[in-house]
């Protein structure tokens, strides 16, 4: 089968581009708005890029209508996300925290988790364009 991705006539159900590379690996990333309200989503366009120095990256598409997410909007206000490991047991909650909210919805609540103060030890400087 020959697939190309700017066509999209493969037949299938979904795309198969999201296969490409699997298994995927699943960013949890946490923010907060410039208004206090944190955000919680689970990203599966993620990676490590290097340990030394330290980088990782996270691409954000737009939601489906065509709107910006609270994820890329926090993490350009504010310049800070936390990476959060999305573990198996936690699995429940990172489907509920991949649901479309509102900004003012704090998904740790939606999802019943408790939040605890990040820290780092190292600088992550983000990397980002704003291709859209």
């Amino acid at each position: 089968m020959h697939y190309k991705p700017s066509e999209n006539d493969h037949g299938l159900k979904y795309t198969p581009f999201k296969s490409c590379v699997v298994p995927r690996p699943i960013g949890w990333i946490s923010t907060i708005s410039k208004d206090g309200v944190a955000n919680l989503a689970p990203y599966s366009q993620f990676q490590n890029l290097s340990f030394d120095p330290p980088r990782v990256m996270i691409a954000i598409n737009q939601r489906d209508e065509q709107l910006r997410k609270d994820t890329a909007v926090n993490i350009e206000q504010t310049g800070e996300f936390v990476y959060n490991m999305a573990t198996f047991d936690l699995r429940e909650a990172v489907n509920i925290t991949s649901q479309s909210c509102p900004p003012e919805v704090d998904e740790f609540e939606a999802a019943g988790l408790t939040k605890v103060e990040s820290h780092t030890d190292d600088l992550f400087i983000p990397l980002y364009s704003q291709y859209l």
